[in-house]
């Protein structure tokens, strides 16, 4: 039950938005999970400051996972995010932020898990 949400300084295209989707559904097995439960959710041309500055373009990815991941889950899944952002939108790896969060309690199609 993975959830990422992109927030980017960034216009993202629509074949963008599709690499992104894409790559992060491969991304995601680093945290144990499938695409086939990955929801992701892509928010452009956001208004972010980042060291009292909003010249550079930016990226704070948001990752929620029912469950639990290990350190070493989290930083492959960091490389990763960080990777795909960087070649898809050129977005530098100092200027990305990624927030984890795990969730003990996760509903679906009217029950929970």
């Amino acid at each position: 039950m993975p959830y990422i949400n992109i927030k980017t300084s960034k216009a993202v295209t629509p074949q963008q938005e599709t690499e992104l989707k894409t790559a992060l559904g491969t991304a995601i097995t680093a945290l144990g999970k499938s695409e086939a439960w990955l929801m992701v959710e892509i928010e452009d041309n956001r208004r972010l400051w980042f060291r009292g500055e909003n010249t550079e373009p930016m990226a704070l990815a948001e990752v929620e996972l029912f469950g639990k991941a290990s350190e070493d889950q989290y930083d492959r899944m960091t490389k990763e995010i960080c990777g795909i952002l960087s070649g898809t939108l050129g977005i530098g790896g100092e200027e990305i932020y990624v927030k984890y969060e795990e969730i003990d309690h996760w509903g679906y199609n009217s029950f929970n898990f």
